[in-house]
């Protein structure tokens, strides 16, 4: 997708960013409901950080008309009302590196996103906003990957479960 303006960048900032925080939070809870109080940690410190961005780009965006994006569309895990009992099985069944791994794809996918926008953005303010994103998800992925590093592969027991 082409941004072309600086409503477009923080529409899809916006977006990204509260996606990001609110599912910090929810597997930051999982976690700590597993008893993984470091990973618990750092998801709950990246839902801060993402929510504070959230609002710092929502007071950028003070009036201008940003256009409307499709719901869902930087969704982690899917939301269609039918499917909340499975969304929700999904999250029961998160092991801490698994919660680690769909952080780390939603933030290099974050990241990438910026970057295209950064390249494809003519105007060198706005072009330079988009790389300052970038460089903060990709501080976000730097972190992530360590976590992942420090978790052990947890299994689960699909005979327990399903049994």
């Amino acid at each position: 997708m082409a941004i072309r303006n600086k409503e477009e960048l923080l529409a899809h900032a916006i977006a990204i960013e509260r996606e990001a925080a609110e599912r910090y939070a929810e597997l930051g809870e999982r976690m700590k409901d597993l008893g993984n109080d470091g990973v618990a940690e750092l998801f709950l410190r990246l839902a801060g950080l993402e929510k504070a961005h959230e609002q710092e780009l929502v007071k950028r965006a003070e009036g201008l008309k940003l256009p409307a994006l499709l719901p869902g569309e930087y969704a982690w895990l899917g939301r269609a009302a039918p499917e909340t009992a499975a969304r929700d099985l999904v999250l029961e069944l998160l092991t801490p590196r698994a919660a680690l791994r769909v952080a780390l794809d939603a933030e290099v996918r974050a990241a990438a996103f910026f970057e295209a926008a950064r390249r494809e953005i003519r105007d060198p303010a706005l072009a330079e906003m988009a790389a300052e994103m970038a460089a903060e998800e990709g501080v976000h992925i730097a972190w992530v990957k360590s976590a992942i590093r420090r978790t052990p592969d947890g299994t689960v027991d699909w005979g327990a479960v399903f049994g």
